[in-house]
């Protein structure tokens, strides 16, 4: 069972080589896709060093996910973000719970690296929203390549298309929650108020089931990142 993983990227120079070298250690995984969204930095250069191959898209992670599912010819995708590592025994948890022919997607355990406050709570969170069957992203969520195409991927939203692609997967068969773990990163909550940043973050995910449109969420939303040098390289554009 060959995997192919797909990571979006924009600006993340300073995360992307540590997950790729990361994978290289993970057998099932047969290819590599890195979706890069117009980064001012050197992180292309990074994942073409590494063995990825590296497409260009229009920025959002739904239409790079979807761009690099496009480009995939695994028999299961893995769609992972820039700053989440996963262990070695990955795949072989993945193609573990696909040998079940009722599963058709599923993802992993997650713990926040750091040791500030934020990374404890939101690991000590991260099971209690399983439990109420909501799963993001940063989980590395796999899905079986016929079920993708069947529901026709990932919707183009530059926010909470992780959502989107669960909602459009319940009729092709079971979701299952490994206990394998990956390990994210928490930049996002270091030196900020944790209850700040998490309320807002609640608040953005209600109105998305409300029927907010997520283009105009993403608006709203403003993703954190390494700061890149000043004297790093710009990835190519999108060719036409």
């Amino acid at each position: 069972m060959r995997i192919s993983v797909v990571i979006p990227t924009l600006d993340e120079e300073l995360a992307i080589g540590k997950t790729l070298r990361a994978l290289q250690h993970i057998p099932e995984v047969s290819e590599i896709f890195v979706v890069d969204g117009g980064s001012q930095d050197a992180t292309c250069r990074i994942s073409e060093q590494a063995g990825a191959r590296v497409l260009r898209s229009a920025a959002g992670r739904g239409p790079q996910l979807h761009h690099g599912a496009g480009a995939a010819s695994g028999e299961v995708f893995w769609f992972l973000h820039a700053d989440t590592v996963p262990p070695p025994n990955a795949g072989a948890a993945i193609v573990a719970a696909l040998s079940d022919p009722a599963v058709a997607a599923g993802n992993f355990a997650l713990r926040f690296d750091g040791s500030g406050s934020g990374a404890r709570r939101l690991t000590r969170i991260y099971p209690r929203l399983r439990k109420l069957g909501l799963c993001y992203g940063d989980s590395g969520i796999f899905v079986r390549r016929e079920a993708y195409r069947n529901v026709g991927g990932f919707p183009p939203h530059p926010l909470f298309e992780d959502l989107g692609l669960l909602r459009r997967l319940r009729p092709q068969g079971r979701f299952v929650h490994l206990e394998c773990t990956l390990v994210a990163s928490s930049r996002r909550f270091e030196h900020r108020n944790f209850s700040g940043m998490f309320a807002y973050w609640s608040a953005l995910q209600v109105l998305y089931w409300a029927g907010v449109p997520p283009a105009k969420l993403a608006g709203w939303y403003r993703p954190v990142r390494a700061t890149a040098p000043a004297h790093a390289s710009r990835c190519p554009p999108v060719s036409s």
